[in-house]
């Protein structure tokens, strides 16, 4: 009796698999995984020497579809089906499951059978590659101070027994990818992990998509493409050498973003949208730049302009918005309001010290009592003598901002929501502090306030950030005012020259909002 195939092959179970998914493994849809297989010469599906790889296959949609144009484009120089398939599968088509159940998954929508060497595959691979060319393997974690010296993955959460998931992905656990299959590949495509926890405090992550990007170019393919979330733009956690590698990388041809992420994963929450990009190794984009496409539902703006502008650290994602921010710092040179912006945590304390014994809601406990405003604007008091920072701000007036706000991001602007405080009074880090150090008067200080509600600020707040986070350094295009007098969005268009096109287009991305000083919540 022939042997059972299934006897030789460890058989999980799928509900157990299926348990152990990341959150941040987001299955990329077919029409995405065609978008960016078209973005690729069309002639490398007519080569039978086209080899590809996906580093990160979850659903196996990428080899699919490339299997499915190879079978096409290779029916002159194999006529017959099997032969065909039996090339394309084995010479061909290469992958890296990140889990278990992502491998079996692939494998079945390549194979048509998890398990390539049995009587329901497609192709019948040798007894001695069981996993076809989709293999998975259990990597663990280099734990090096309570971190992954890799991935930076927190070592208390995911040092974890053998039947649960590490999520140490093999691509980015090795110093040398090339070994992995021993052989060089044509094209590079994928949809990675996004991030990992790193074991700090409110659900802290480790962006490792840039770790995915970084290890394909070590092979120099001859093209990359990955589709990635977008916060690289303005770096932060992680991502600043990512950010500047990849607005100096010339071999960049193409980008495609997507400020809105549903309108690329439908019912997919990421904040600050997502984007993929063609990377070609023989592509100089500094004699030719790079065309960067815009989505934004079926509305398509194309421009072919440098992913670095001037000697901004950051990519601007909006083209339009070039234009409106030459004239506005063209103008202002250096005067710009980010010096007076606070750091996280201006007076030192952090968003859950509301929830200590030193936060009370009745004032009359303490003999020093100072008002001290915590998330949604929540009021208690704390004893002045045990304020850790800036006790000189206390007295002075001064401007409340909310750490997080949605200007900039694919959610609908809920407005800065700024507030001047009550006399005297201090916040914890679910605000930032502005013009504290400006000596303000009332007027001028609730001038500052409406200021920073108009349009146009809000406008030139969003070009420097692509997530709700909204540091001192995304208030780095808002011009500083005289604030003697109060300023309406009229006058400060017309200050700054903008044309009626210029203006419409500040307005078709953020809408007004009642200007209410102190009062405005």
């Amino acid at each position: 009796m022939a042997e059972n195939p299934f006897d030789s092959v460890y058989n999980p179970d799928v509900l157990s698999c299926l348990a152990n998914l990341s959150s941040d493994e987001v299955f990329t849809p077919p029409s995405i995984a065609n978008a960016m297989l078209d973005l690729l010469p069309q002639e490398l599906f007519r080569s039978p020497d086209t080899t590809f790889l996906d580093p990160a296959t979850k659903s196996g949609v990428f080899l699919r579809e490339i299997v499915k144009r190879l079978n096409v484009g290779l029916e002159d120089i194999f006529p017959d089906i099997h032969e065909r398939m039996h090339h394309i599968l084995t010479k061909q088509v290469f992958g890296i499951a990140i889990t278990e159940l992502t491998s079996l998954i692939s494998r079945r929508s390549v194979y048509c059978s998890a398990y390539p060497n049995s009587a329901y595959s497609i192709v019948k691979f040798n007894d001695d590659q069981p996993q076809g060319n989709i293999r998975f393997k259990r990597i663990e974690h280099k734990w090096s101070g309570g971190k992954c010296v890799f991935c930076g993955a927190s070592q208390e959460q995911y040092s974890r027994s053998d039947e649960l998931e590490s999520h140490a992905y093999e691509w980015i656990h090795t110093l040398k990818p090339e070994e992995l299959f021993g052989m060089k590949f044509d094209v590079i495509i994928s949809n990675p992990p996004y991030q990992l926890s790193d074991g700090g405090a409110q659900a802290s992550a480790k962006p490792i998509y840039n770790c995915f990007v970084e290890q394909a170019k070590k092979l120099k393919p001859r093209f990359l493409s990955m589709i990635i979330p977008a916060r690289w733009y303005a770096g932060g956690k992680g991502l600043d050498e990512f950010r500047d590698n990849m607005l100096t990388d010339t071999h960049i041809k193409e980008l495609h973003d997507f400020p809105n992420t549903d309108d690329c994963f439908p019912g997919v929450n990421i904040r600050g949208g997502v984007c993929y990009f063609l990377w070609e190794l023989e592509n100089n984009n500094q004699l030719c730049p790079p065309r960067v496409i815009t989505h934004n539902k079926d509305e398509l703006v194309t421009m072919q302009r440098p992913l670095k502008y001037d000697q901004l650290d950051i990519f601007i994602r909006y083209g339009q918005a070039i234009c409106i921010l030459n004239k506005v710092m063209s103008s202002v040179q250096s005067k710009v309001i980010a010096p007076y912006v606070s750091s996280r945590k201006p007076f030192g304390l952090s968003t859950d010290f509301t929830k200590s014994k030193d936060f009370h809601s009745d004032k009359k406990l303490l003999r020093n009592p100072i008002p001290c405003y915590g998330k949604g604007k929540t009021i208690g008091y704390i004893e002045q003598n045990i304020i850790p920072t800036h006790s000189d701000w206390i007295n002075r007036n001064k401007v409340f901002v909310p750490r997080a706000n949605n200007i900039g991001t694919e959610l609908n602007d809920d407005n800065l929501n700024s507030f001047i405080g009550i006399a005297n009074s201090i916040c914890t880090e679910s605000y930032i502090v502005i013009g504290a150090e400006m000596n303000l008067n009332n007027t001028e200080a609730n001038n500052l306030c409406q200021y920073l509600q108009t349009r146009f600020v809000r406008f030139m707040h969003s070009l420097a950030k692509v997530s709700q986070d909204a540091t001192s350094k995304t208030y780095r295009f808002v011009p500083l005012q005289d604030f003697s007098k109060p300023w309406t969005d009229e006058e400060l268009y017309a200050k700054y020259g903008l044309t009626q096109e210029e203006i419409d287009f500040i307005e078709s991305m953020i809408k007004p909002m009642e200007l209410g000083g102190e009062n405005n919540g």
